[in-house]
């Protein structure tokens, strides 16, 4: 018979087998989570991986994590027991959930879809997805019998733990009883028996399920030990009738769990003959063990009640994850904007000071358009899901997106500014965000040769010194001078940009682990690295180093690039001289600027400060780069400046300085003395002032000091006060917040006189 032959004419057993599959893991998954929970209490467990919600390796990991926490929400029991079979349930018992929801799919629409055809392809399928379940089945089971002997060991009563133990022994499943339970399944798929496998998992979900039983038996018995000896002396006492201690019990509820005190609960009811079900012979252990095993039976026709009442138990004590950030973003407080609307003033009034206009560009551009301009800092772009048309990505910068503009539209002359949002996929630390805002400033079309240069340096120093962020310093660069000092240490043309990537890292790496870069990752010989590192430890003050460089004998002066490149220099250094600003401007050979487009000048800012934030404003000349997107080179060059870093220092200085941020702007408060019946005559008042182009608030509350705490609070200068009387002879009252002075003036007055005294 034809392989596809056999498969067709079993497709109906193997239908109905992971029907049944699928029925059984779905109750598992929550019994397991329960039972968990009750080992976790009673082996007086370490939980503390529950908590780290950015550890599992799956979504339904932390789903997992959220459920025991919410059962075990309050428990006193929970310790500091360290175990691998505790920390490895949420991502274990995730994984499972994920399989068992894959099996679900394969017995529901795969099968449902196929009816009663041949399914060849289908049952092949099946075996994949139910061999993921077998996997999840063994490690589960083993993690469960590892609980189950915590769970022993902490049994309090020696003559309890003794009878449970010999118990145990003789009927739970031994552990190479669940190893040859998972090596059977995998026989048969290597025999293509997929009928059999299928028929094999589901005793391996057996063998598994009695492991959990017994983990559940063990728990249970070292949760409420005490209680069952005293309830077997009551039995004995009473011929048989079982009494169970309310105080005992309510003083057990205050140490359990929420969620695993309704589970003890549910189980201790089931015990006690709850609606006659079990009947209420547990007086010896054998005896309850065996009521406790039939409780937890898969087959029991009583299971299903018992599993959904368990599962209400779980989801009506998951607990919701806490709300959080991505990594790598910010919210800002009502402080924290004051500073922020503050600094994007001053930035734009640099900006427009010197003739820039302002422009603005989508927040995602084609992938083609960002790819290719980075080196290999382009492994950061944020790559948008493809959605069936183009293929887009984050923007990465704005200067990219500022070059596209220009040549799209023809343009060859452009002055402008941009503050927007830009995203990088980085590691986040202090002062490194994945997304950010970025202050761009670029003059495109060349008007005098070293003019734009000189300018964008020129505005640099403005904005660091209008921001008033302290100390600070410039490196600055060229990159055609990198450029012939790689080809005088004799790197090929070729790993020219790579090598500048690595040179780049020089502010935060040693050269030591550069050097190693260099040579066991980019190709180049020790000798060759050891003549780089000669050359980037030159830095100091420009002209000074500049003439050094130029000295009789340099190889610098025997190199066409970089005899041009210091002429630009000095041209560029002179002009900073004379206008008292090149002070702050290290000439720094070990600037690289890592970016491809980068084709003249380079510079970056550094804070010199205690608030370690690296760069926070860098630019450069990139003359090719707006030709990359049409049909004419249009030089430029620019400037970014890192306005999240500037906002780390600023709020650091504002802490030392105990300086207090005012978060409104509202210069009256309208305080209406009263209860609800005066909110028309508040709102009316309270008009007047807006319709007169002031800033201010109203609130109608009874008690005068709730008033004067939301003014003081606020920082709000003047209060407008109304109460009763008031209202009867028109008048109102004003209040200067920072004097304590009071005076009436009439209401018809009110806006003249806050007018005068605003002003």
């Amino acid at each position: 018979m034809a392989e596809g032959d056999e498969m067709g004419k079993s497709s109906v057993p193997l239908l109905e087998m992971c029907e049944i599959l699928d029925k059984k893991s779905a109750a598992l998954i929550t019994m397991v989570d329960a039972v968990a929970a009750l080992s976790c209490e009673a082996a007086r467990a370490d939980v503390t991986a529950f908590d780290t919600g950015d550890a599992f390796v799956n979504k339904e990991g932390a789903g997992v994590a959220r459920g025991m926490k919410g059962l075990l929400n309050g428990s006193k029991r929970v310790g500091k027991v360290k175990s691998e079979a505790i920390a490895e349930i949420p991502n274990v018992h995730g994984r499972l959930r994920e399989v068992v929801k894959s099996v679900h799919l394969i017995a529901k629409v795969e099968f449902n879809s196929a009816g009663e055809i041949k399914i060849d392809g289908v049952a092949k399928v099946v075996a994949m997805t139910v061999e993921a379940l077998a996997l999840a089945l063994r490690i589960v089971g083993e993690n469960c019998f590892l609980r189950t002997k915590m769970n022993l060991d902490s049994v309090g009563d020696a003559s309890l733990r003794k009878g449970l133990q010999d118990l145990f022994e003789k009927g739970c499943p031994t552990e190479e009883c669940l190893s040859n339970g998972y090596r059977l399944p995998l026989d048969l798929i290597f025999q293509k028996d997929y009928v059999r496998f299928v028929h094999e998992v589901n005793m391996l979900l057996g063998i598994v399920s009695k492991i959990i039983v017994w983990e559940a038996v063990t728990a249970f018995v070292a949760l409420e030990g005490g209680q069952l000896n005293s309830t077997n002396a009551s039995v004995e006492a009473n011929g048989g009738d079982v009494k169970v201690d309310i105080k005992a019990q309510k003083k057990k509820k205050v140490v359990l769990g929420k969620g695993t005190r309704d589970i003890v609960d549910l189980i201790n009811e089931r015990l006690n003959g709850g609606g006659g079900v079990y009947g209420d012979d547990t007086g010896s252990m054998e005896k309850l063990v065996e009521v406790l095993l039939l409780i937890f039976d898969l087959k029991d026709p009583e299971f299903d009640g018992l599993w959904k009442m368990v599962k209400d138990i779980v989801e009506s004590n998951e607990t919701r994850r806490l709300p959080k950030l991505p990594k790598g973003t910010r919210d800002f407080s009502k402080e924290q904007m004051v500073i922020r609307e503050k600094a994007f003033s001053i930035i734009t009034d640099v900006f427009k000071r010197h003739g820039a206009v302002a422009l603005d560009t989508p927040v995602f551009e084609l992938r083609e358009t960002l790819t290719g301009k980075y080196g290999e800092d382009s492994k950061l772009i944020y790559d948008l899901a493809d959605q069936g048309g183009e293929l887009c990505s984050l923007r990465y910068d704005l200067t990219v997106p500022f070059a596209r503009y220009v040549a799209m539209n023809g343009i060859t002359s452009f002055k402008r500014y941009q503050i927007a949002k830009v995203y990088r996929r980085d590691n986040p630390a202090k002062g490194r965000y994945r997304e950010f805002y970025q202050c761009d400033f670029d003059i495109a079309g060349q008007y005098d040769k070293m003019g734009p240069d000189f300018e964008v340096i020129k505005i640099l120093t403005e904005l660091l010194d209008e921001l008033d962020i302290g100390d600070y310093e410039i490196k600055l660069n060229h990159r055609m001078l990198l450029d012939a000092m790689l080809e005088i240490c004799g790197v090929p043309p070729e790993k020219f940009r790579t090598i500048c990537s690595s040179v780049d890292k020089l502010d935060k790496q040693p050269f030591e682990q550069i050097k190693k870069e260099m040579v066991e990752e980019k190709g180049l010989s020790v000798e060759v690295a050891d003549k780089i590192g000669t050359f980037v430890k030159y830095r100091g003050p420009p002209m000074e180093l500049l003439s050094k460089l130029g000295e009789e004998g340099s190889k610098f002066l025997e190199n066409s690039s970089s005899i041009s490149a210091m002429k630009d220099l000095e041209s560029l250094f002179k002009s900073l001289e004379s206008c008292k600003c090149i002070d702050k401007v290290t000439f720094d050979l070990s600037l690289a600027r890592g970016l491809d487009y980068y084709t003249g000048v380079v510079y970056e800012a550094v804070f010199k400060g205690s608030t370690q934030v690296g760069s926070i404003v860098a630019g450069g000349r990139y003359d090719n780069l707006i030709g990359m997107y049409g049909t004419k080179q249009i030089p430029a060059v620019g400037l970014s400046l890192g306005i999240e870093r500037v906002f780390v220092i600023m709020e650091q200085r504002q802490k030392e300085q105990n300086q207090t941020i005012r978060a409104t702007d509202t210069q009256v408060l309208v305080s209406v003395l009263g209860g609800e019946d005066y909110c028309i005559f508040a709102r009316e008042l309270v008009n007047e002032i807006w319709n007169a182009k002031l800033k201010a608030e109203y609130i109608v509350n009874k008690r005068i000091m709730n008033h004067i705490k939301r003014a003081v609070d606020s920082g709000i200068p003047y209060m407008v006060l109304v109460g009763e009387q008031e209202l009867k002879d028109g008048v109102v009252k004003l209040k200067n917040i920072k004097t304590s002075d009071e005076s009436t003036v009439p209401r018809n007055r009110m806006v003249e006189e806050l007018k005068t005294r605003l002003n």
